[in-house]
């Protein structure tokens, strides 16, 4: 199966608390367009397995399903570095589907 790619721009936020995780999330019009479009079963916590861009860094995760209705995409530290990317950046990101 062909993987479906989705490209948007959003906000990089730190979690709060004492933790270092950055995220970005998914607007609603899309995370509703990316729910409807995967109907295999997931990972736990509602994941679905992507490959991410950002910049000129591919890697491979799971964006995670938000009580709000939307998805959080979380930015690894290794990318953020090697992007020059910091919390309240707005970062262009394609996802592509992939399969477990």
């Amino acid at each position: 199966m062909k993987p479906k790619t989705y490209t948007f721009k959003a906000k990089l936020w730190i979690y709060p608390g004492n933790t270092a995780w950055h995220f970005v999330t998914i607007n609603k019009v899309l995370a509703k367009k990316i729910n409807d479009d995967r109907m295999e079963p997931r990972g736990g916590w509602g994941s679905i397995p992507m490959t991410v861009s950002v910049g000129d860094t591919v890697w491979d995760t799971s964006i995670f399903w938000s009580k709000d209705g939307t998805f959080l995409l979380p930015i690894k530290n290794e990318v953020r570095k090697k992007e020059g990317i910091y919390a309240d950046d707005t970062v262009h990101v394609t996802l592509a589907t992939r399969h477990r």
